[in-house]
């Protein structure tokens, strides 16, 4: 009996154990589970090149991977991101499905000028307002190697006028400004014309005139009873306004009768009550015609028209004479009217004037471009020097023959002792100064006999006489140069930098400096002026190209 307890007792604990291992695999099963499905949701995030190496301006493919759920939210990253590389297009992600999750792929083309080893940077790829980074890449990119033993030689091609795109011709601009003009004249014209055949003459005789038009009209005849009882009520308010009530154009039929009694009651018009309700009854009428659509019967409307002209004339009566202080304030109300109509000409004739203004000045900008307009209208000091009166004339000794838009004046430079002992005489000829808009020196030298100069030696100096004088970031070139009368000689030319006294900002210079030895003396021609200064350029041009050095010798 003890036996079989004790049995029953060792198997109830082993089940129990092996339950609990069973709960246990059971439970570690769960986790593994959940912790595999909590991965795969996680958004996952690559990026990949095409290459690893690269030539200068070649491109490379940077893609980045983006697998997650559909309804999550994904940022590229754009911009400056991708520095030192550059970015030359950015393509819109490509979205494709892998089983129940989307996979974004975006692709980026990059390139560098730069030869050299590069670094492409994480990039931050944002998904539901969290960051992926991902990895660095090293990009090398290499120079590209031009044989110029076998790479054949070319001459230049001559130059291609490229058309240009659509324009509008200058002819067009100048036909609107010309129908503009027109059209401004045409109403000034008919404006002053119609002013001077409509012009109003007294209210009594106006409204007497007004009325025998109505008569001529043949209204009745038509059956236009509406527009016959607008023209009636307009004729006897007119004369009401300019001679009783300045509101009776506009006022009801209620608010002009009441005026109209309220003035007889004071005393300042003395109208009989059957005119006032004859008024009314007209005006009534007309109201029911021209809103009512009533149609009055044609001996009605005739009546009503005999009746107008009573009234005016019992109205003409009715009003006092005006006094000679009535008379002076009308008079002084009139040269008000007056001056106002004027001044409202005058500014509307300045309004024109400066919208055509406008208009001509928007033809030529579009036509010349904005540079030629100011230059032009606002003036340019090298424009004017350009196209002013050119002056050729000899200079120094050996003579140096120059075209110059003007008399260069006689100068002087600062020579060392030991290069004037080496000179039998030096002249120098001038035109502005160095922080001008242009500069131009003509330099003769005059050596011994026993001096042998070097031209080559003499152009070297020339680095060192600009910085002497102020001049900074110098960049010089140089190169062979033939006058028109066959004279060689070197052109030393470039860019420098000037700096202004005043301001103390540094102005960005061209220069152009001929150097020639000719019948044993050394004779050099300086040009500098602004960078920018399209006439400047063409001016020294023009200078260079008129050099002609005298050969004493023949």
């Amino acid at each position: 009996m003890k036996k079989g307890s004790s049995y029953l007792k060792k198997r109830s604990i082993l089940e129990h154990l092996t339950g609990k291992r069973r709960c246990s695999s059971i439970f570690s099963f769960f986790l593994f589970l959940f912790s595999f499905l909590a991965s795969a949701q996680q958004p996952q995030v690559s990026a990949e090149i095409d290459s690893t190496s690269i030539k200068i301006g070649e491109q490379i493919k940077y893609s980045i991977s983006v697998e997650t759920d559909s309804i999550n939210l994904v940022v590229f990253p754009e911009g400056e991101t991708f520095s030192p590389m550059e970015v030359v297009e950015s393509m819109t992600a490509d979205t494709s499905r892998v089983q129940n999750r989307f996979r974004l792929l975006k692709e980026y083309s990059l390139t560098q000028f730069d030869s050299g080893t590069y670094t492409i940077p994480q990039q931050n790829v944002i998904i539901n307002d969290r960051q992926y980074l991902t990895d660095s890449m090293l990009v090398e990119v290499s120079t590209v190697v031009v044989d110029t033993t076998k790479q054949k030689m070319f001459p230049i091609k001559p130059s291609v006028e490229v058309p240009s795109g659509f324009s509008i011709p200058a002819w067009f601009w100048w036909v609107l400004g010309l129908m503009l003009v027109l059209a401004v004249l045409f109403f000034f014209l008919r404006k002053k014309r119609k002013a001077e055949k409509e012009k109003e003459l007294p209210p009594y005789e106006q409204a007497m005139l007004e009325l025998n038009k109505l008569d001529e009209s043949h209204l009745l005849e038509q059956r236009e009873v509406k527009e016959y009882y607008s023209q009636l009520t307009f004729s006897v308010r007119k004369y009401l306004d300019r001679k009783v009530y300045d509101r009776a154009l506009e006022s009801t039929t209620s608010e002009l009768i009441a005026y109209l009694e309220m003035q007889c009651d004071s005393g300042n018009l003395k109208l009989d009550r059957k005119t006032i309700n004859d008024l009314q009854l007209i005006l009534q009428r007309a109201d029911l015609a021209k809103f009512a659509n009533s149609r009055p019967d044609v001996i009605t409307a005739k009546a009503d028209r005999s009746n107008v002209k009573h009234i005016v004339d019992d109205v003409k009566t009715s009003i006092p004479a005006p006094t000679e202080e009535e008379l002076m304030r009308d008079e002084m109300y009139r040269q008000k009217k007056l001056k106002q109509r004027r001044r409202k000409r005058i500014i509307i004739g300045v309004v024109i004037g400066a919208f055509a203004l406008v208009i001509a000045t928007t033809a030529l900008i579009a036509t010349k471009g904005f540079t030629y307009v100011k230059d032009t209208y606002l003036g340019h000091p090298t424009k004017e020097l350009l196209e002013g009166e050119w002056i050729r004339s000899e200079y120094g000794y050996p003579p140096v023959a120059i075209t110059t838009p003007q008399v260069l004046k006689r100068g002087e430079i600062e020579l060392p002792e030991e290069a004037r002992q080496m000179l039998v005489g030096s002249e120098t000829f001038m035109y502005g100064s160095l922080i001008s808009n242009f500069y131009t020196v003509v330099n003769t030298m005059q050596f011994n006999k026993q001096v042998e100069f070097n031209l080559e030696t003499a152009v070297d100096g020339i680095y060192a006489y600009l910085e002497k004088q102020g001049a900074k970031n110098i960049i010089m070139k140089r190169e062979q140069f033939t006058t028109i009368n066959g004279a060689e000689g070197i052109r030393a030319f470039g860019t420098l930098e000037i700096e202004n006294p005043v301001t103390g900002e540094l102005t960005q210079n061209e220069y152009e400096i001929l150097n020639f030895a000719e019948n044993g003396g050394y004779q050099q021609i300086t040009i500098i002026y602004n960078e920018d200064d399209v006439y400047a350029e063409e001016i020294a041009q023009r200078i260079t190209d008129s050099v002609e050095l005298k050969n004493l010798n023949n």
